[in-house]
């Protein structure tokens, strides 16, 4: 009986070690998935607001006014592709109505401009454009319209709805589906200029208006305040907080019993929710000037600020949202140009090279070969190393073979089985003994930790100390920032 009992706990624990672990909590979905792989996209204004320098359009403006004199969509992608931006949303329609687009739905669009001779089509050319230099595209069409005089109606639903297919349906596959909260208020609303008031938890019919997106571009994350996919960050400083769960759970406002755009200020928006009900990580948006629209006293965000803001959300587990302004030629100012270009080369070359790559890593426990330790150091985000399932928390060691220096540590968790890991702390052996480096807690998609000084060693700890389950973790990386 001893050797029956002995030989089924090892087929047991045999078993245990090949099965990979089960999965932890909300999870991402495959759309969800490829949004965290692009990490920086951009989103760009460019209406009769520019011409008009202000920041909100009343929806009063002249169409003619939209006239650029030298518009080159190949300028602004490249200039982007070049900041190391891996996605473009346009804002088809802002606050102010004007349509980019050549649509049905109303005669307040690019075809009564002086653009392309009333024969152009800003979406598509700047969809056509991001696709050949290998960006993603995606499309932000405002709910709420002030050039509209049906605006505030149950009449301009079926408008909002009909836009959104016409973006849905003629600029290839999208990557996010973007809506702004804001809804409602003064506007010029075909020459009434009234205040218009809704009940945004009811008048866009969200659920019906959401299925539309569902069926139609179904590798489309949708953005709102809220949700569904992605949520925002609860500020335009680009920054998420040092404690950032990928998971969330939406509350609806006093009074009400739905959550919906615009309804979102909550304090756990930056951080997010430990266990919350739903995979919904955070987009940091903020423009790279002071404002969302060119406006020709302003200056862009010098690249260590970017790097800065690169650090504060992409490496805190959510994605960088960076607002791009064409001026009125209908590209990107000079000084925008050349702070992406130095942004992208910050990024490019802080992490072209992984200063542990060569490193032998000892860990204190291993759930089999399918999930060995090497796989913290192939550059493959699928592939994971994993303990055993009673153990939840786990140490490896790194020996670097020779003294590295270095200022940024990134850790990444395999999160197609959940965000798993709430607390660790970070190590270096200094003059043969161990020195506490870093104190954390949330990893998820990405961690990227940036030390206040650069550091020197031969060896690194990783001290995984708090997880509900099993430990699953697919990079580890250290590299020196250079300029």
């Amino acid at each position: 009986m001893k050797w029956i009992t002995i030989l089924l706990l090892s087929i047991s624990f045999t078993a245990n070690a090949q099965n990979p672990p089960k999965p932890y909590g909300a999870l991402p979905s495959k759309r969800q998935l490829a949004w965290h792989d692009i990490e920086v996209y951009g989103l760009i204004h460019f209406t009769p607001t520019t011409f008009e320098n202000k920041e909100w359009g009343y929806g009063d403006a002249d169409p003619k006014s939209f006239n650029p004199t030298d518009f080159n969509a190949e300028q602004i992608i490249k200039a982007a592709k070049a900041g190391g931006l891996k996605g473009i949303i346009l804002v088809a329609k802002h606050h102010d109505g004007f349509a980019l687009w050549p649509t049905k739905t109303t005669e307040y669009n690019i075809s009564k401009s002086p653009f392309r001779n009333g024969n152009g089509d800003l979406v598509k050319e700047i969809e056509q454009t991001a696709h050949k230099n290998g960006l993603k595209f995606g499309i932000y069409c405002s709910p709420w319209d002030r050039n509209n005089p049906k605006y505030g109606t149950a009449e301009y639903l079926a408008i909002y709805q009909a836009q959104l297919k016409e973006l849905y349906s003629n600029y290839g596959e999208l990557f996010m589906s973007w809506h702004d909260g804001a809804n409602g208020g003064d506007g010029y609303y075909g020459g009434a200029k009234a205040h218009r008031s809704i009940d945004n938890t009811t008048y866009h019919d969200w659920n019906n208006t959401w299925a539309i997106t569902r069926k139609m571009q179904p590798m489309a994350n949708i953005f709102s305040d809220i949700g569904l996919d992605i949520r925002w960050v609860g500020n335009e400083n680009g920054n998420a907080s040092e404690t950032s769960w990928e998971t969330f759970t939406p509350l609806p406002p006093e009074g009400k019993n739905v959550a919906v755009p615009g309804q979102a200020n909550y304090p756990q928006s930056p951080m997010g929710i430990r266990n919350g009900k739903f995979w919904m990580p955070a987009e940091c948006d903020v423009p790279l000037r002071k404002g969302w629209f060119y406006h020709p006293n302003e200056k862009p965000k010098t690249p260590e600020m970017l790097f800065d803001l690169y650090l504060k959300s992409v490496g805190r587990g959510a994605g960088l949202d960076l607002g791009l302004a064409p001026d009125t030629r209908g590209q990107l100012h000079e000084d925008d140009v050349v702070a992406l270009k130095s942004f992208g080369d910050m990024i490019k070359h802080t992490f072209a090279n992984n200063l542990a790559k060569d490193a032998h890593i000892v860990p204190s426990n291993t759930r089999g070969k399918n999930y060995n330790v090497v796989t913290l150091l192939d550059n493959n985000k699928e592939s994971y190393w994993a303990t055993m399932d009673k153990v939840h928390e786990a140490s490896l060691e790194i020996d670097l073979k020779s003294n590295k220096i270095f200022d940024i540590i990134s850790l990444q968790e395999y999160i197609p089985l959940g965000q798993r890991i709430e607390a660790y702390n970070i190590e270096i052996l200094e003059n043969n003994k161990w020195k506490k480096i870093y104190d954390g807690t949330s990893i998820g998609a990405k961690r990227l930790i940036k030390l206040d000084q650069p550091v020197t060693t031969s060896k690194i700890r990783l001290n995984i100390t708090k997880s509900p389950v099993c430990i699953t973790l697919s990079e580890f990386g250290i590299y020196k920032k250079t300029q």
